[in-house]
């Protein structure tokens, strides 16, 4: 996917979001990267806010993601990037403001719609979460059971043969999880949440606590999963050399807000005080 040259805008400066006829809506991705400028969005968000007690942790937080786009979300720790995604999927309901996942507001849907919703929403959690007591195998397929009661067995077994080659590890299949290391826990979690094949992927965190090498594994992973899916992401991360390979786009959320988005380099170069920050 071309990485061109995008300008750097300030989060008060995107459109809101616009009313949708179908799930994937009709409106224009006019910060998509460049050869994916008439993909629409896929996910939304205008004005969101969201206290705990006392501590604003999002403050109207705008952002976009168009289809089969990669965003990173860079932000110091406790700048409210883990709370964004939970909000995303309706783990945590904000005080205000609108997600809009294929044109459906998450925050006006009731549980059922909520439910079938998520299913197009893959969340990869920053610890793994990976059943201890279960084999590679019955952790992939615990999510189909729940969701695909009518898939026969074999069918199942075939795709998470499919899904656990995708990620390279079909030979863990009968493992257990504390049988492997770090990255393959990684890149076990990865597989589980592909298992559905979802449209949207939200990367918590996902080469925190891993070396160098693995990390730069886990971010050409997460390109070829972009490639191979055609899915959009949403990537929680605080590592730049991960963000750089891994994503089209960068938003560098502070204050609680969206603080400037745009390509690595974009940024890299940019004048702005909190954006340098992180960058020296």
């Amino acid at each position: 996917m071309d990485r061109g040259k995008k300008s750097i805008e300030a989060a008060t400066n995107l459109e809101p979001a616009g009313t949708k006829d179908h799930d994937h809506g009709d409106k224009k991705a006019e910060n998509a990267p460049r050869g994916q400028s008439s993909e629409r969005l896929v996910l939304e968000i205008e004005k969101l806010s969201l206290s705990f007690e006392e501590n604003e942790v999002l403050k109207e937080f705008n952002l976009t993601l168009a289809e089969g786009e990669n965003l990173a979300v860079i932000g110091k720790s406790g700048s409210g990037k883990s709370v964004l995604i939970k909000c995303i999927v309706g783990l945590i309901k904000p005080d205000s403001g609108k997600i809009a996942v294929f044109g459906k507001d998450i925050l006006e849907l009731e549980r059922d719609a909520l439910d079938e919703l998520r299913v197009k929403i893959g969340f990869m959690f920053q610890s793994d979460a990976l059943y201890d007591s279960m084999t590679i195998r019955e952790n992939l397929q615990f999510p189909l059971r729940r969701r695909c009661k009518e898939m026969e067995e074999e069918e199942m077994d075939e795709l998470v043969e499919e899904t656990l080659d995708s990620v390279g590890l079909k030979k863990t299949i009968d493992m257990m999880p504390s049988e492997l290391s770090g990255g393959m826990k990684k890149r076990i979690a990865l597989a589980r949440t592909l298992v559905l094949k979802p449209d949207i992927i939200l990367y918590d965190e996902p080469t925190s606590g891993l070396d160098p090498i693995t990390t730069k594994e886990i971010s050409d992973l997460i390109v070829e999963v972009q490639g191979r899916y055609k899915s959009s992401s949403v990537i929680i991360t605080h590592d730049l050399r991960s963000a750089k390979k891994a994503a089209d786009r960068l938003l560098i959320i502070a204050d609680g807000k969206n603080h400037a988005t745009g390509t690595y380099e974009e940024l890299a170069a940019s004048d702005d005080k909190k954006v340098k920050e992180f960058f020296e």
